[in-house]
């Protein structure tokens, strides 16, 4: 079997003997950061159809979507930013955003920031299925890894039956974080007007049907903090690249 090499510097105990002014200490070996980024990405949960999702390999079909991915990137470059530390990525289903969202958290786990990838819908579960009426307290592990996650990525935000329950809950994540400057990336299907996606279309009879939002789903408090702590980025419609892909079959 084979094993690891040993580092010739610390000798595997990961820290290196210094002498400064007849002084002796010890400092971390640089060995000790080697491989950490991928240490961190095995821990963020990131799902397998994504897990090599990437800025180079995601498919630019449109000048406008073009757009939309350099300010992506330039958030990923900037990170961390005390001003703007969160992302909001919105779009119609299909164009891309998940695979855009994990290309930002992986660039973001090599710059040595943990990290966590969680599908709304499921955390919202989690959370839920660990309520107990009697003492009206919920799963406490899922509640505060989304409350205390270095970095966070929620996908598919609203993508839940909406009740009072979910509004506060989620609220109070989104106020959590916001409050203390911890970066939330967020990807919605949901429109809203104030980043130009239009709420009132017209039906086959030609009378106007009003499409639920954001706030609609997730509640005023929570989609007004939000596009208070995140750069918000529309991702432009294309064809879902999932009917495309399948028609090439």
């Amino acid at each position: 079997m084979a094993t690891q090499p040993v580092c010739p510097k610390c000798h595997g105990s990961g820290w290196i003997i210094i002498e400064r002014s007849s002084v002796s200490g010890a400092e971390p070996c640089e060995c000790r950061s080697q491989g950490r980024a991928g240490r961190l990405e095995a821990r963020a949960q990131i799902p397998s159809l994504y897990r090599n999702a990437s800025f180079e390999n995601f498919n630019i079909t449109s000048a406008d979507l073009r757009t939309s991915v350099l300010a992506v990137k330039k958030y990923a470059d900037d990170f961390p930013s005390e001003t703007r530390p969160g992302l909001l990525l919105m779009g119609e289903p299909g164009t891309g955003k998940t695979h855009l969202a994990v290309a930002v958290l992986r660039r973001i786990i090599e710059k040595g920031f943990e990290a966590l990838f969680c599908d709304y819908q499921n955390l919202l579960d989690r959370i839920r299925s660990g309520y107990d009426e009697a003492s009206n307290s919920a799963d406490k592990e899922a509640y505060r890894v989304a409350l205390d996650s270095e970095v966070l990525l929620l996908d598919d935000l609203g993508a839940h039956r909406v009740t009072d329950w979910v509004e506060d809950t989620v609220t109070a994540i989104v106020t959590h974080r916001c409050n203390n400057r911890k970066p939330l990336i967020a990807t919605t299907n949901l429109p809203d007007p104030d980043a130009g996606s239009i709420t009132v279309q017209r039906s086959a009879l030609d009378k106007p049907e009003y499409r639920r939002t954001l706030a609609d789903h997730i509640g005023d408090r929570a989609r007004s903090r939000l596009f208070e702590m995140c750069t918000v980025v529309r991702i432009h419609h294309t064809e879902d690249y999932r009917v495309r892909k399948a028609r090439a079959f």
